[in-house]
């Protein structure tokens, strides 16, 4: 005897455009992010809707963007909203 079990529970989001891509209303933490690439691409997360705090921005190029965040990931007190730049979509999964 000597193992055991971790599981944990991951949910997927996609958007085009700015979003709100988990609720508000209940704490989730980003566990990655990938975004397509295309030149001066931008992502801005934000915790609390279009006009919430910011959290975490990220700038890539032609290359993309493709993170694993380590850990537990990256915590949002209330929902994940997106603001999308110069890309044409973004995939991220929570818990």
């Amino acid at each position: 005897m000597g193992g055991s079990s971790f599981s944990s529970d991951q949910s997927v989001a996609h958007a085009t455009a700015t979003a709100q891509m988990v609720p508000v209303g209940g704490r989730v933490r980003l566990t990655s992010i990938q975004g397509k690439g295309a030149t001066n691409g931008s992502i801005i997360f934000r915790s609390g809707g279009a006009t919430g705090n910011v959290i975490a921005t990220y700038l890539f190029d032609t290359e993309g963007l493709d993170m694993y965040l380590p850990g537990n990931g990256i915590l949002f007190e209330d929902g994940i909203h997106a603001t999308i730049a110069n890309t044409a979509g973004v995939t991220i999964t929570f818990t």
